[in-house]
């Protein structure tokens, strides 16, 4: 345990699923060279990606084709991106290594746990099920499940409601500084996973979090229980 970690007094634990539970970024990457290969484009690297995976469509069109939600041509290629993106979604899709470590000793914890990303329900409930995953998170929210998705707090709210266990009791672990915003609105502690995708532009140290972890397995430091 780092000096500066503490240990948390929830009950139950939430994750981002793209860039914090799972490494997407390669069948991400996959829909948008498709569509350059169709251009005639040279592919881009999937390491150049990556820091735009968790703003889904928006981020990796912006990145791998140069356009914009506010372009006339963006929901063409956003519709075309999807498409491709639901051919392929479990390709190369893994879980971080240590997430199955991680898992696994929240469930011995007695510590129930849970995801909450803005990939639509038909992206995620196959990705979910592909990562041998449906049976055992306690709740899955997805982009549509409510009214709203991250940053409102609405998709936190809901899956804690889900859980059983008050908002306050529970912690959200994401890579995004959406997902720290939408934690801290919902009145949850907040962790950034440090070895996630970390898009946006800005200095993951700058945001608002209760803390960050290097490790999927650091996250255990933070939580109550016997390591």
């Amino acid at each position: 345990m780092t000096p500066s970690t503490q240990r948390l007094a929830v009950s139950a634990v939430l994750f981002d699923l793209d860039g914090t539970l799972a490494d997407s970024a390669g069948d991400l990457a996959f829909a948008v060279n498709t569509m350059r290969e169709r251009r005639g484009l040279a592919p881009v690297a999937v390491e150049s990606l990556r820091p735009h995976a968790s703003a889904g469509a928006r981020g990796l069109l912006g990145s791998g084709m140069g356009v914009a939600p506010d372009d006339p041509d963006y929901p063409l290629l956003r519709d075309e991106f999807l498409a491709n993106y639901a051919i392929g979604l479990a390709r190369c899709t893994r879980l971080f290594e240590g997430v199955p470590e991680l898992l696994a000793a929240l469930d011995a914890r007695r510590l129930p746990w849970g995801i909450v990303t803005n990939k639509a329900t038909r992206f995620t409930t196959p990705v979910v099920a592909a990562l041998g995953l449906s049976a055992r998170a306690a709740t899955v929210v997805s982009g549509d499940t409510a009214s709203h998705p991250k940053p409102h707090p609405e998709p936190l709210l809901h899956a804690a409601a889900a859980l059983g266990v008050p908002a306050g009791l529970c912690v959200y672990v994401g890579d995004d500084l959406r997902d720290v915003t939408a934690g801290n609105a919902a009145g949850m502690a907040t962790i950034v996973a440090g070895y996630g995708y970390l898009g946006g532009g800005t200095d993951p140290a700058s945001w608002p979090a209760t803390g960050s972890i290097d490790h999927p397995l650091d996250l255990l430091d933070w939580l109550p229980g016997t390591p």
